[in-house]
């Protein structure tokens, strides 16, 4: 039996964070330069059914069986095997690793979930339609989270830009023209649910200025949708950089982001703003292809930890 490889991409949130809580529209795309691999080699002299789990990322080299069924890489590979239902199970070793960067708001959790379950259906002989793919992944994503949103899973598995409102379908973005995205870490790490709480307080002592100031972050939410579809960079760089002073008003910012978020407009990007939860983390910047490389180079001398840079590309007639 040949080496099956299974793959997903990383995600980050355009416009909409902590708004999107309140019933406001969110947009995430794919960040495909960074990426999770599952890897699955077949072991002809153990027993059948034996499976070895080996993720160097978090030091973990365990049997499938030893595992809890919460366990988020154990609940991938049960609920592939539950899905696809095999007469047997083949032994075989679990190989994971991933170059997107874990507790920074860019999917990893839900992409290493997709490629375990693409590799292990197709080792299986069944591969697994996205649509099922991206349903797996989220039940994953319920042990990780509680309630998850469903843009994770949605965004890495079909490798398109989603538009999210709660309680509503997610929708995918028909793109017609390309757009070139940088995305820089502080390298401060600052617990979502500790910046979503705080946001929580500020609404709950004055609903009315945070309600207006998300409804204003939903507004800038909506036109992007359609900047986004034109590849519009003069419209979506202007509305990254309106959405950023909102979040500012959120109190969600920081100074080292903020210092990176200038450091990328003044070298040439046509908008910029934070990403995911806010105070650290990420920032995104968009940019013309010709003045990547002079913002990258820019914000690592600003401090950035790392830059990674995606292209969103036009779908295909």
């Amino acid at each position: 039996m040949p080496i099956v490889f299974g793959k997903a991409p990383g995600k980050i949130i355009l416009f909409g964070e902590h708004a999107v809580v309140y019933g406001q529209p969110a947009i995430a795309i794919p960040v495909t330069n960074v990426n999770a691999t599952a890897r699955i080699i077949p072991n002809l002299d153990a027993e059948p059914g034996h499976v070895r789990i080996e993720a160097v990322d978090i030091q973990l080299n365990a049997d499938l069986d030893t595992l809890s069924d919460d366990h988020p890489l154990a609940a991938a590979v049960w609920l592939t095997l539950h899905e696809i239902a095999p007469n047997h199970t083949p032994s075989f070793t679990l190989q994971i690793s991933s170059s997107i960067p874990m507790s920074a708001g860019m999917g990893s959790g839900a992409a290493i979930s997709v490629a375990i379950i693409r590799a292990l259906s197709a080792f299986l002989g069944k591969p697994l339609p996205d649509s099922k793919v991206s349903e797996l992944a989220f039940k994953v994503e319920k042990i990780h989270h509680g309630t998850p949103s469903g843009i994770d899973n949605s965004v890495v598995t079909y490798q398109k830009p989603v538009y999210f409102k709660r309680d509503e379908p997610i929708q995918m973005l028909k793109i017609n023209h390309p757009t070139h995205w940088l995305i820089a870490d502080t390298g401060e790490k600052t617990p979502t649910r500790e910046t979503v709480s705080a946001v929580r307080a500020l609404h709950a002592e004055d609903a009315e200025t945070y309600g207006a100031i998300f409804r204003k972050i939903g507004d800038r939410t909506e036109k992007a949708r359609q900047a986004l579809i034109a590849g519009d960079l003069t419209t979506l760089g202007l509305l990254m950089d309106e959405n950023q002073h909102l979040l500012e008003d959120l109190r969600v910012s920081s100074e080292s982001l903020e210092t990176l978020i200038q450091t990328a407009r003044n070298a040439g990007a046509a908008g910029a703003k934070l990403s995911g939860s806010g105070r650290g983390g990420n920032m995104i910047a968009l940019a013309s292809p010709e003045k990547i490389r002079q913002i990258e180079t820019a914000l690592l001398e600003a401090g950035a930890v790392k830059v990674i840079t995606t292209v969103l590309r036009e779908d295909k007639p």
